[in-house]
C-alpha cells in the first residue's frame, strides 16, 4: 500500500502573515525529519518539502522545459520520495537522494514544448576546455540582443540532447555535482558518467557551431 501525507507539497508549512512562527521541525536535521516522518509525523515531511521544494522544482524545470510539467514532476517526486522514505539511509545527505528521484522523474516525463530560462550567462563545456563565451548585455542593445539569441540557441541545444546527456549537463553545470555524486544520483558507473558528459559537451558544441 502506498504511503500518503496529509498536505500537498506546495502548501507545506504555510501560515498567515504576521503569525508567530510555530515550526518545531526547523531545528532538526534532515535525517531526524526522515525518522520523525517514518514514525507517523507528516508535518516533519512537510518541513523536508519546504527545505527542498525549490531545488526539486528547478531540477524538473531545467529538464522538462515547461512550468506546469515541472510542477507536476516536482509533486510526483515528493510523493515517490515519501513512499520510498523507508529506503533512505538516514546517515547520508537527503539532498542528493531527493535530487536523484527528481532527475529520474523529470527525465521519464520530459517534454519539449517550450524552452526554459537558464540561470547562467555562460555554460562550461569542459573542465579543461575553457568557457563558451556569450556576448555581454552591458555592451549595449546589440550585445543584449546577441546574448539573448545565444541563450536561446543554448537552451534549444540542451533540450535537444538525449535525456541521459541532458541529465549529466544538469547535474554537473547547474547542481555542480562531483563525478562521484553524479554516479550515485544516476546509478551509473563513474566511467559512464564521464563518457556521457564528454559526449554531451561535444554534441552541444556541434549544435552551437552549426548555428553560428
Amino acid at each position: 500500500m502506498e504511503r500518503t501525507f496529509a498536505q500537498p507539497w506546495w502548501s507545506a508549512q504555510r501560515r498567515e502573515v504576521g503569525a508567530e512562527p510555530l515550526n518545531p521541525w526547523a531545528a532538526l536535521a534532515d535525517g531526524q525529519l526522515v525518522a520523525q516522518s517514518l514514525s507517523g509525523r507528516p508535518d516533519a515531511y512537510g518541513e523536508l518539502v519546504r527545505r527542498h521544494q525549490a531545488a526539486v522544482y528547478n531540477i524538473a524545470y531545467r529538464l522538462v522545459g515547461e512550468r506546469q510539467d515541472a510542477l507536476d514532476a516536482a509533486q510526483e517526486t515528493f510523493v515517490r520520495a515519501y513512499n520510498a522514505l523507508h529506503t533512505f539511509d538516514q546517515q547520508r545527505p537527503f539532498g542528493p537522494w531527493i535530487s536523484r528521484i527528481a532527475t529520474n522523474v523529470s527525465l521519464a516525463g520530459a517534454a519539449r514544448r517550450r524552452l526554459p530560462t537558464l540561470p547562467l550567462t555562460r555554460l562550461l563545456l569542459g573542465d579543461d576546455e575553457g568557457e563558451l563565451p556569450l556576448p555581454d548585455p552591458a555592451e549595449g542593445p546589440e550585445g543584449a540582443y546577441l546574448a539573448a539569441e545565444r541563450q536561446a540557441q543554448l537552451r534549444r541545444a540542451i533540450l535537444a540532447l538525449p535525456p541521459h546527456y541532458r541529465a549529466v549537463i544538469e547535474l554537473r553545470h547547474f547542481q555542480e555535482r562531483s563525478y562521484e555524486e553524479m554516479a550515485a544520483t544516476l546509478d551509473l558507473p563513474l566511467s559512464d558518467v564521464k563518457s556521457h558528459l564528454f559526449r554531451a559537451r561535444r554534441l552541444l558544441r556541434q549544435r552551437l557551431e552549426v548555428n553560428e
